[in-house]
């Protein structure tokens, strides 16, 4: 084994994450320690508005991380894919994985939803990411500044089946009494009262499905506590422990997964291809209102 791989191996046995969100001021901590990935998941309009953190890589959710060959947007790719890509960005089995985004808590938790769903439990979300770090006088990468070259990590993809589910699932969430189907959405979006961001989808929501907006679970860009996340699933939970959730193309879904975890719950999937599936033209029922009181 050469130096630097011995050495690395080395530093990745003494480094964990202290869970599933880790603060700016410990990431600043272990910027640069040998076997830590910084990852930047920004989507959309999103990516680029800022400069990056040193050494973080590019987690393409909109390009290279999604199905090629899935018309709908941000779909999971398979596993072969997936390894690849994060092969390619330098991370290995024992590494650990921070990502990030520029919107704060948007897409990171995607990324994070991934990694797990392809059976990776190292990773961790910014706790506000990008825009907190930026706030609190963090070092940032100099404009223009082209990311290095990495060695080829040895990322293995073991994907856990239940995750990811398809629409199928959900309707069989939707006729089980232990089980709540989530949106994410603003509630306007899930009430119908304004269009899609997308063109040719309908507008409402899965009916059955209860809204949580995902912004509802932070506050100034970072996640409420525990007690406060507790109190907002078990508000629209019923005292349900398996949640399904969804949003717009299963990504702000995420923020909804890594709430729910940082509460406590543990029985947990993501609804893949969410309203960009469900909202399209055909025969899924749709329901547009509020919840019936």
């Amino acid at each position: 084994m050469r130096g630097g791989r011995a050495e690395k191996v080395r530093a990745m046995s003494l480094l964990s994450p202290p869970g599933p969100l880790v603060p700016a001021d410990w990431l600043a901590e272990h910027l640069g320690r040998p076997g830590l990935v910084v990852l930047d998941a920004s989507v959309g309009a999103y990516r680029g508005i800022r400069r990056p953190i040193p050494g973080s890589r590019t987690f393409d959710i909109d390009g290279a991380l999604s199905d090629p060959a899935d018309p709908l947007p941000h779909t999971m790719p398979g596993p072969e894919q997936f390894e690849r890509e994060l092969r390619a960005l330098g991370v290995d089995d024992d590494s650990v994985v921070v990502a990030y985004d520029n919107a704060g808590i948007y897409s990171s938790a995607r990324a994070w939803w991934m990694l797990r769903a392809m059976g990776f439990d190292r990773a961790a979300v910014l706790d506000g990411g990008l825009p907190v770090w930026e706030a609190a006088g963090l070092p940032l990468t100099e404009a223009g500044a082209e990311q290095e070259p990495v060695e080829p990590g040895t990322f293995t993809a073991r994907p856990r089946a239940g995750l990811l589910v398809d629409r199928r699932a959900v309707d069989a969430a939707l006729a089980d009494p232990a089980t709540t189907v989530l949106d994410a959405r603003s509630r306007d979006r899930y009430t119908g009262r304004v269009e899609e961001p997308r063109p040719g989808l309908r507008r409402g929501h899965i009916p059955g499905a209860v809204n949580l907006p995902y912004l509802d679970l932070q506050v100034d860009g970072r996640m409420r506590p525990a007690d406060e996340l507790k109190a907002r699933f078990a508000a629209v939970a019923d005292g349900r422990e398996r949640l399904v959730v969804s949003c717009g193309s299963g990504v702000t879904a995420c923020v909804l997964a890594l709430g729910a975890e940082l509460a406590g719950y543990r029985d947990l999937a993501v609804y893949d291809g969410s309203w960009s599936e469900w909202g399209r033209p055909g025969d899924l029922p749709v329901t547009q209102g509020p919840d019936p009181e």
